[in-house]
């Protein structure tokens, strides 16, 4: 059967929630279906591999690393069916507009990214690709001070929560960065 309408599908979270595991295994059954794939992901991201997206579980897919959106759109190849990008709050309002033109172009677009920062504050342009998508799944993590589902990302600095005032960007993985509840995220403002 034909594909023949696109779509935009969300998968979010905080960190160590599953949104690349979840990517993958979408990108994968696609690529079981035959389905012609292409995986973008930003340059700024290079905690695993530069050129795959790589799970904290260690599962990865071969991706092409950008550094802004519209490099999507650039190496696009006519054949393509199905587009995942991985860690999209990194890449900035011109994400939106992509996402759509590619929806528009009858491609799946499959889009995993972070929805809030450290803050526990809506990231980048994740809200605005939320509200346009047919599919949103929000993931959970388990938080490290109590064990219950978490929704949030404690960002640490010297064994302490990190100050509001702080950087928001700061690519890292487990040893700067936890899961948290609401309860026991805490972000000091003085």
């Amino acid at each position: 059967m034909e594909h023949v309408s696109g779509s935009i599908e969300v998968i979010c979270g905080s960190m160590f929630c599953g949104k690349t595991e979840e990517l993958i295994r979408r990108i994968r059954r696609a690529v079981i279906a035959r389905k012609k794939v292409q995986v973008f992901k930003p340059s700024i991201d290079m905690r695993y591999n530069t050129e795959k997206v790589t799970s904290h579980a260690g599962n990865d897919f071969e991706a092409m690393p950008i550094e802004k959106a519209s490099e999507i759109l650039d190496n696009l190849k006519t054949e393509t069916e199905v587009v995942g990008i991985d860690e999209a709050q990194f890449l900035g309002e011109e994400i939106v507009d992509v996402v759509k033109t590619l929806a528009e172009k009858n491609i799946r677009v499959i889009v995993a990214g972070l929805d809030q920062d450290f803050r526990g504050e809506p990231f980048g342009s994740m809200p605005i690709l939320l509200s346009i998508a047919e599919k949103v799944e929000k993931l959970q993590a388990i938080c490290m001070v109590c064990g219950e589902p978490a929704s949030r990302t404690q960002r640490i600095v010297n064994g302490h929560p990190a100050h509001y005032h702080d950087p928001v960007v700061i690519v890292g993985a487990s040893e700067l960065y936890e899961a948290r509840c609401r309860k026991h995220h805490e972000v000091p403002r003085d």
